[in-house]
């Protein structure tokens, strides 16, 4: 099959997953996008030879490429359904259906006396059995001045990206903040604001946290700058909101439209560092805890587990930014990898009526329009829109996906945080909604491949 040929029929398979083979390598993603440069591009990337997954979008280029194998399996909405096993000769697909949004039901919950520590014990003890529990992360407790926060604070400063999380009841200028996490790439900081009170701000993390030059990662960093501010006097600035960023990301990939709803950092993890469920019940447990008894991060030492819960949540953040990033420059890559060659590769008649300085926008730059209107088309598809004209979004739910897959055989590996990472416009008035309550919260493709009839691809 010539590459013409190869180009137009994995056009058709766009959306499925498929089974790379290179001169170095076996990967399989799903089919993001195929240049008729026979550059291919896939998400939700597993090197098969390692069973790692790999975060974020990965290109490969034809010359590297030696086969192509579909799988019998389609993305679709974000949601896949997995088949307990993989046949060549089996292409089988099966579709997903759009569950119903739910709304979550937030209530109002009165901080509970200090002292009130009964309802703590039972729950500590569910946590012995959580699987995210046995993964283990270095951190550390950062309580006192002397010592560990003059070296924290040297080390941090140096960083050009850090995450940042905070835990408290009811985050916000009403709340409190109890912990204050920091992330590097190589180590971990949870401050106990409670015991150092407004001197961790003035001694160091003020400067580190209103620093325009270090980039900060949190989800939804609407609380805390509101907390920062109206408590502290602290301008948070330079953030990358991973929570915006997924919505970014969702426009970008149906064309332009935008989801009904914002996504957890649970359902955001799961999406795009494909993170398996029972490494997030850690977030579930300590969303239980809070509801339980909100002053639980009061307590005094901190149990281990819930130091350990504050831990991992900052720690996902950094590679949880990088994906992001790999996904909403995905496009730009490719745009670029087309850009490359024309007058390279070109042949000395093609390029002889060509004028350098012409300023008109290339062919090849083009082609975006297609994408985003092909996008557009398989989105319309496969989402439900509401009223207001935003896409129906599906709603994750960790503890249920791993519910459902119980009892199966499961053949997919998914990233485990060791996979992933090695621990260690203004307005003149808010715009925010008020203050939160507290969560309860020859040719490379293969010949055995026979299309359904009336399969159509965007």
């Amino acid at each position: 099959m010539d590459p013409s040929n190869d180009y137009h029929f994995l056009n058709q398979i766009l959306w499925r997953r498929v089974k790379l083979t290179l001169v170095s390598g076996v990967f399989e993603g799903v089919l993001h996008h195929v240049d008729p440069d026979k550059i291919v591009v896939l998400k939700k990337v597993k090197n098969v030879e390692t069973g790692q997954n790999v975060p974020g979008v990965k290109i490969f280029f034809g010359h590297e490429i030696v086969n192509v194998e579909p799988l019998d399996e389609v993305e679709q909405g974000s949601v896949r359904e997995k088949t307990s096993s993989v046949s060549k000769d089996s292409l089988n697909t099966e579709g997903t259906r759009m569950e119903k949004m739910k709304g979550e039901n937030l209530k109002v919950c009165e901080p509970t006396s200090p002292a009130l520590k009964a309802p703590i014990a039972p729950l500590l003890n569910d946590l012995k059995n959580s699987p995210s529990e046995e993964k283990e992360v270095t951190y550390t407790v950062i309580d006192q001045f002397q010592q560990k926060f003059g070296a924290a604070m040297l080390h941090i400063k140096k960083q050009s990206v850090l995450s940042v999380a905070a835990e408290g009841p009811n985050v916000c200028r009403h709340g409190k903040l109890y912990w204050l996490q920091v992330a590097t790439n190589s180590r971990v900081y949870l401050f106990d604001i409670f015991l150092l009170g407004s001197r961790a701000f003035s001694n160091g993390l003020q400067m580190i946290l209103e620093d325009k030059r270090i980039l900060k990662v949190i989800h939804d960093c609407r609380w805390l700058s509101d907390c920062l501010s109206h408590q502290y006097g602290i301008m948070l600035n330079n953030v990358f909101d991973t929570q915006v960023a997924d919505v970014f990301q969702f426009s970008m990939e149906t064309g332009g439209f935008l989801p009904n709803c914002i996504s957890t950092l649970q359902q955001s993890l799961i999406r795009h560092l494909n993170v398996a469920p029972k490494y997030l019940s850690f977030l579930e447990d300590r969303q239980k805890l809070t509801q339980e008894n909100p002053e639980v991060w009061f307590t005094r030492p901190l149990p281990p587990s819930l130091l350990k819960m504050l831990a991992l949540e900052v720690t996902y953040l950094l590679p949880l930014r990088t994906a992001l990033l790999d996904e909403m420059m995905s496009d730009l890559t490719t745009l670029v990898g087309g850009y490359l060659k024309p007058c390279r590769e070109g042949s000395a008649d093609q390029l002889a009526g060509a004028q350098p300085t012409c300023m008109e926008l290339p062919e090849e730059l083009l082609q975006l329009k297609d994408f985003q209107k092909q996008r557009r088309e398989r989105a319309v598809k496969e989402y439900r829109m509401n009223a207001r004209g935003l896409l129906i979004r599906t709603m994750l739910h960790p503890k249920q996906s791993e519910t459902a897959t119980a009892g199966k055989e499961e053949k997919e590996s998914r990233v485990s945080p060791n996979d992933t990472f090695h621990p260690f416009k203004e307005a003149g008035t808010s715009t925010l909604p008020p203050c939160p309550a507290l969560e309860k919260t020859g040719s490379w493709i293969s010949p055995s491949l026979n299309l359904p009839e009336g399969l159509q691809f965007a």
